[in-house]
């Protein structure tokens, strides 16, 4: 019988965490009127670097056709106003209404509240030193993985066709 690790996997512990910390965050959000995606994209809309829809994905992380929905629903509630450039008609710009404006400062005083909320926690430089330890994680996951010394490389996963099955097995 395999022995229970003294503590759960990082990966568990991390995951357990961030959707503690995120379900707090999002009721936050909810009770001001708004979602973290409505914060992520008037925050981006508001610091005017992300004007165009495309830099606002590229800075989301998100598809271009995920940020064209979410600007179609606060663009409908009045929220955002979308225009095109006049140097290039091809480029839609973004910028808050004065109603935006007004839900982004809520939002802006609930998300810092989080934040002030979750460095209470910490003690002196552990702020920074989990900054720092959790984009090693992300580096290091982001990064390919390399087996360890004298592991051979995994195997490729095997093929799939739409007439056999995985490995080209006929499917039952």
């Amino acid at each position: 019988m395999a022995r229970r690790p003294a503590t759960p996997p990082l990966g568990l512990k991390l995951a357990r965490t961030a959707r503690v910390v995120t379900t707090a965050f999002d009721r936050a959000l909810a009770e001001a009127g708004g979602s973290a995606a409505t914060w992520q994209v008037l925050l981006l809309v508001r610091s005017g670097e992300w004007g165009t829809q495309s830099s606002m994905a590229e800075a989301m992380g998100v598809t271009a056709a995920t940020v064209t929905h979410h600007l179609n629903g606060l663009e409908a509630q009045g929220l955002v106003r979308r225009r095109r450039d006049d140097a290039n008609r091809r480029v839609q710009r973004v910028e808050l209404t004065p109603e935006g404006a007004e839900l982004f400062g809520r939002l802006r005083r609930v998300a810092t509240r989080h934040d002030e909320r979750l460095r209470s926690q910490l003690g002196a430089g552990e702020a920074a030193a989990l900054a720092e330890l959790l984009d090693k994680l992300a580096a290091g996951v982001a990064a390919p993985a390399t087996p360890p010394a004298g592991a051979s490389s995994p195997a490729a996963p095997p093929e799939v066709s739409r007439r056999r099955g995985v490995g080209g097995a006929r499917p039952g």
